[in-house]
């Protein structure tokens, strides 16, 4: 039977917002935050709701007055684009919402691996690595900034330099050991 026919969910009608971003954070964990990383999403959210949805609602209400919206190339793409966007706004509100903003520069002289710290580790192949510690919507490996409750970032925290740890990674259990901690603000 044609799907025409049925009342089954395609997954287009736009009620399935519980999928766009699954919540990241393990249940009861705060969403830490730095001051950069709240700002970025402030400033997405900012640029979502005042010209990009702006924008693409013109081009809705265009495209509505072409005619037939059912084969109407424009009305459809930019109508599910205008979901996208709804979705992405709703996730940015609730996460900058509950954000706790941390900012590394009041944690200086810490002797322990807290949220924002900069920390470098010995791998068991004494490869080392820096990272940076941060929030869930802030980590970007490529840049050395890890997500704190990540497995590495769970390992780390409270960890002082000389400690170990060992963390399962790609499957398998390694040991790793710091050997410095800073806080480092980003200007």
């Amino acid at each position: 039977m044609s799907k025409a026919f049925t009342k089954e969910p395609d997954g287009t009608d736009g009620n399935d917002d519980d999928d766009f971003e699954e919540e990241i954070l393990p249940a009861g964990e705060k969403n830490l935050m730095t001051p950069q990383g709240y700002a970025v999403l402030r400033e997405e959210l900012r640029w979502l709701l005042r010209e990009e949805r702006p924008r693409i609602t013109e081009i809705v209400s265009w495209a509505a007055g072409n005619g037939d919206r059912s084969e109407n190339g424009d009305y459809l793409y930019n109508k599910k684009r205008l979901r996208e966007i709804d979705r992405r706004a709703r996730y940015l509100t609730k996460r900058t919402e509950s954000a706790e903003v941390v900012d590394p520069k009041n944690q200086q002289g810490l002797e322990q691996v807290f949220f924002g710290a900069t920390v470098t580790y010995a791998k068991e192949d004494d490869s080392e690595i820096t990272v940076k510690l941060v929030g869930v919507d802030e980590a970007d490996l490529d840049k050395g900034k890890i997500n704190w409750a990540s497995p590495v970032g769970r390992a780390l925290m409270k960890l002082r330099e000389g400690d170990s740890a060992d963390v399962r990674v790609d499957g398998k259990v390694e040991t790793i050991e710091v050997v410095k901690i800073k806080y480092i603000t980003e200007e």
